[in-house]
């Protein structure tokens, strides 16, 4: 499955253009590279995300087309969440 589609499906974002748009800003990671929005995920990738000052790593353990709301946190599972100083 694509990168943005996982995010967006696992509801880590709300939209898959804000995906997107983040991987084409370089702040997404794929297994320490960066990653584009067409990138394919594979169960037991890791996922790292900079939201501003914001780090969040999650490690993909499930992939699924469709799935509920309630569910949703199953495709993944958090390694690490970290705020940044506001220097960095």
């Amino acid at each position: 499955m694509r990168l943005d589609k996982f995010l967006k499906t696992a509801r880590i974002l709300k939209r898959r253009e804000a995906a997107k748009e983040l991987a084409l800003q370089q702040r997404i990671w794929v297994n320490d590279r960066i990653a584009k929005p067409s990138t394919e995920i594979q169960i037991g990738d890791q996922i790292r995300i900079r939201f501003g000052y914001r780090i969040l790593e999650v490690k993909v353990t499930d992939i699924q087309k469709q799935v509920s709301k309630q569910n949703a946190q199953t495709l993944f599972e958090v390694v690490k969440e970290e705020k940044l100083d506001e220097e960095n």
